[in-house]
């Protein structure tokens, strides 16, 4: 077992995280990949391969006991994130990716055939082009560029039982000062990524589907 491994099987027993051989593999071929990739494509600024595995793989999943349904958008994923690890941990779930980034999609393509991953589909398209009429029971964001921005683009894309999950850093009390008044925050969680000693947090966001009519 080398370094990364171990350093990977550790993360997903501190987030009580069980995993067979098969997706632990799957997730360092993913890995591998993206460094591979990143050093033509530059899909993301960190380079140091253990970084990347706390950074995107264990940031990733640290959301995996908080999610709840079984078809997600992952909005702005960018080389793939949180989708494709989550895809790994959850076969049975679906994932769509979506980004606007022409290099950024050609490598998530190429990483659902190199993966086998017949739960995740690929859309290279900008939120507000994606086809209104397919919902969601979750959507997904690590890089909306606001709170506000990602309710008010992804509200429609809603189940009626469905969240909105935002990944952030800080707390974002900015942030929220500025959601439109008919989105609130079903709860949020402090999230704890094994290795990274930064502040992460997950939110919740509900809308008023009133606000939204079909």
């Amino acid at each position: 077992m080398n370094a990364l491994e171990s350093r990977l099987r550790a993360g997903c027993t501190a987030l009580n995280l069980v995993l067979s051989d098969a997706q632990i593999q799957a997730l360092l071929a993913y890995l591998a990949l993206l460094q591979k990739w990143n050093k033509a494509y530059n899909l993301t600024a960190i380079r140091d391969p253990e970084q990347m595995l706390i950074k995107h793989l264990l940031d990733s999943l640290s959301i995996t006991d908080l999610i709840e349904g079984s078809d997600f958008l992952d909005v702005g994923t960018g080389p793939g994130l949180p989708g494709i690890p989550l895809a790994i941990v959850f076969p049975q779930r679906q994932f769509a990716l979506l980004d606007s980034n022409g290099k950024k999609t050609r490598f998530l393509i190429e990483s659902k055939a190199r993966l086998d991953l017949k739960n995740v589909s690929v859309h290279c398209q900008r939120i507000e082009d994606f086809e209104r009429t397919q919902q969601f029971d979750g959507i997904l964001s690590r890089a909306f560029s606001s709170l506000s921005d990602m309710a008010q683009a992804c509200g429609p894309l809603l189940r009626e039982s469905g969240y909105l999950y935002a990944m952030k850093g800080l707390y974002p009390e900015q942030e929220l000062s500025q959601l439109p008044k008919h989105f609130i925050v079903k709860r949020y969680h402090s999230l704890s990524v094994p290795g990274l000693d930064e502040a992460r947090h997950l939110l919740l966001l509900v809308p008023d589907r009133a606000a939204f009519p079909v």
